[in-house]
């Protein structure tokens, strides 16, 4: 008998722990933490990206260490990641393309063409079929630049800070493409 209430004791302790160790937003379970090329990063915030009150994609950003400053964010070299988990059927690679496009012209205030062949290159990486419970991971790796991953798959990499600063600031700049969903990831 103690055996048995020592093995569901046991039991219960490690499940109140991986229980705390997520997060859930709309439906999608989020690590507290993730390692990316040997980095450890922490959850800083995750929302939901709505349009016309309809879920799309859950937006989650993973850093070394917690922080709400989104230019500093976006213009840090660290590791970083954002995760986009898609959460309605209704989004299509053309949806997509479309959001980053416009995302893309808000981030750099309409100056596009410097980054015009990485920002196509970016585009490439959504040109697939899309599918409810999709997941994109997007890292920053100092050494080798913004690395894309669709459902664990890589499906590219594209360098240069400027590029990244440009891609995070669809999500975190001073006209993101949620202005709910930016305050989320910044954790507040």
């Amino acid at each position: 008998m103690k055996k048995q209430f020592f093995t569901f004791l046991m039991v219960a302790i490690l499940t109140s722990f991986s229980i705390n160790a997520q997060k859930t937003v709309s439906g999608v379970k989020l690590d507290n933490s993730l390692t990316v090329e040997g980095r450890n990063l922490t959850l800083n915030g995750a929302g939901v990206r709505e349009k016309f009150w309809i879920d799309l994609y859950v937006g989650s950003l993973y850093l070394p260490k917690k922080s709400t400053n989104a230019n500093e964010i976006m213009n840090s070299t660290d590791a970083a990641v954002i995760k986009l988990d898609i959460v309605s059927g209704m989004i299509t690679s053309e949806k997509m393309i479309n959001a980053v496009n416009e995302g893309f012209e808000n981030s750099t205030g309409g100056n596009t063409a410097p980054l015009k062949s990485k920002i196509d290159k970016f585009k490439s990486f959504f040109k697939d079929k899309f599918n409810k419970g999709d997941s994109f991971t997007i890292a920053n790796l100092p050494e080798v630049g913004i690395v894309v991953y669709k459902n664990g798959t890589k499906k590219g990499t594209i360098e240069g800070q400027d590029f990244k600063k440009a891609l995070f600031g669809i999500w975190l700049s001073d006209k993101p493409a949620d202005k709910k969903l930016k305050s989320s990831m910044l954790g507040k």
